[in-house]
């Protein structure tokens, strides 16, 4: 039957990596998967692949589509994942007063836009479940505001689940997994990534989008878990 029977799953940012990950193996345990994303080819090929009950493409930026969206979904909906954004790295002093507040506040805000348009659509004791990271809990040059931002996301995952209740929220804080936007963002050292990775990681492997997808369904399926960020990166914050 699966852990989550029944249920349906909303991803937002479904077409690909993680999020694309998590719809099937959602629909593997037995859930119907809604999913989003901004590019309609590479969505409709991704619902066709999992057997997605319905799917829609829109910027997940864009408050008014959100609204029509959760809007028009056609039965009540169990859990939401959020995967669409991305880091933004770089020196701080090289980044003007607009790409500070959106690097610093951006995943922030769509959660936040979300939870406003989907809570009125999901059951009780269903989750909201963000995406965070690992790798910027320290502080370097290469990382510039994504130290910071990767702060903000904890404490605000907490505070959410306590005005969302008893609709649960929940954070998965990521380190290096190996989707197509970490391929976008390497390019040509993605393969000496892997291999660094393979080296020093004390899993000895490299995380996958299926690794982060098989915990996203645990969290949907433990209804005792709320307002707590899960670390999965192999260990990295502890080797780096």
């Amino acid at each position: 039957m699966g852990s989550i029977p029944g249920q349906t799953v909303v991803v937002i940012g479904g077409s690909a990596g993680i999020g694309l990950e998590t719809a099937r193996r959602a629909r593997a345990e037995g859930a119907e998967v809604v999913i989003t994303g901004r590019d309609p080819d590479r969505l409709r090929q991704a619902a066709q692949e999992i057997g997605a009950q319905y799917q829609e493409a829109f910027d997940a930026g864009d408050t008014t589509a959100l609204d029509r969206f959760f809007s028009g979904l056609p039965a009540p909906i169990d859990h939401v994942m959020v995967t669409a954004g991305q880091p933004h790295y770089g020196p701080l002093l090289d980044m003007d007063a607009g790409q500070v507040r959106e690097a610093i506040s951006g995943h922030v805000v769509l959660a936040l836009e979300v939870a406003r348009h989907a809570r009125r659509r999901m059951r009780p004791g269903g989750t909201l479940l963000l995406m965070g990271g690992t790798g910027g809990r320290r502080v370097g040059h290469s990382l510039g505001i994504v130290s910071a931002a990767t702060a903000a996301l904890p404490a605000f995952t907490a505070a959410l689940a306590l005005e969302l209740a008893p609709i649960r929220v929940n954070l998965i804080a990521a380190g290096f997994v190996d989707t197509p936007l970490s391929a976008s963002l390497l390019g040509d050292r993605l393969e000496e990534r892997r291999a660094e990775l393979r080296e020093r990681l004390p899993i000895g492997r490299v995380v996958t989008p299926a690794d982060v997808a098989a915990l996203a369904v645990h969290i949907m399926s433990n209804t005792a878990l709320t307002g707590a960020t899960y670390d999965i990166d192999g260990g990295q914050q502890f080797v780096w």
